[in-house]
């Protein structure tokens, strides 16, 4: 059991410099004993109210250096003051925040929200056990208008969709990493390069670009990219919902339309998953 969208924004100030965080927490917790759900006895249970004044209160004690670091704070905490807690997960994703600039000068305390993907991260800790921390980006929506195809795929009686091999590939992208043995990383920096890892896999090149044969193959080249240039990364789980266009006939309005205005299918959408792995 646990708090829910724990929400608020951790402002601090150097100087006249101002950073900001504006987080959403869930905390769920285990306890030795199942006695609150069988017998309807409390005694153990660490009111949810408790747990969402913690997570405040180390949010004010501790700042948030990184939204892993946070979560890391708040395993060990609960880990630490509570005996008959036995294990805690924390979840924390952080609003996308960036600094503005006028003329290439950072401003000291205004900044815009730039949906370019959401960064989250998960700790996990059994007592006695390791602590055990992944982190991520969602709802990335990438978008390449040629370089894409789908040919030689399985087809039978209900095979409806032509073969194509130049298309717009589109997708919200969800991925997933697991660390090791959480070392004094930086996660920032580490956080950053996978991003850039995504985007170098998913487009290719900036002056030619690079053929995707599905969105299949998109993922795990995505994957393969990050596992060969960030060492600190175990396992990766990488989701792909497609976002398809179709071209839109303009004939009864006397026009050719040679992929120039297309139409996006909303529903039914398709999806790729991949989960991948060192040795």
């Amino acid at each position: 059991y646990g708090k829910n969208t724990i929400k608020f924004l951790r402002l601090h100030k150097e100087g006249k410099k101002h950073i900001v965080k504006e987080v959403e927490v869930c905390t769920h917790l285990r306890l030795t004993s199942a006695q609150e759900y069988l017998d309807g006895n409390n005694s153990l249970v660490v009111p949810t109210d408790t747990i969402k004044n913690i997570v405040l209160v180390l949010a004010k004690k501790n700042g948030i250096q990184t939204i892993e670091q946070f979560a890391i704070d708040i395993c060990k905490h609960f880990m630490t003051t509570f005996f008959q807690v036995v294990y805690v997960k924390t979840y924390v994703q952080e609003a996308p925040w960036q600094r503005l600039h006028e003329n290439g000068i950072p401003h000291i305390h205004a900044f815009i929200s730039v949906p370019d993907g959401i960064r989250f991260c998960e700790a996990e800790q059994c007592r006695n056990g390791p602590l055990v921390l992944s982190a991520g980006i969602k709802d990335l929506k990438l978008m390449k208008t040629t370089q894409s195809g789908f040919e030689g795929f399985y087809k039978n009686e209900h095979t409806t969709l032509p073969e194509r091999n130049d298309r717009i590939l589109c997708g919200e992208l969800f991925c997933k990493w697991s660390y090791g043995e959480c070392k004094d990383f930086d996660f920032d920096c580490i956080w950053n390069k996978i991003r850039e890892c995504i985007i170098e896999a998913f487009a290719g090149p900036p002056d030619c670009g690079e053929y995707s044969a599905s969105y299949q193959k998109t993922i795990n080249s995505i994957q393969m990219h990050i596992l060969s240039q960030v060492s600190q990364v175990q396992v990766i789980e990488a989701i792909l919902n497609n976002v398809f266009y179709n071209v839109l006939d303009m004939k009864n309005l006397g026009l050719t339309n040679d992929k120039e205005v297309l139409i996006p299918v909303e529903t039914p959408y398709g999806s790729c998953a991949c989960t991948l792995g060192r040795k």
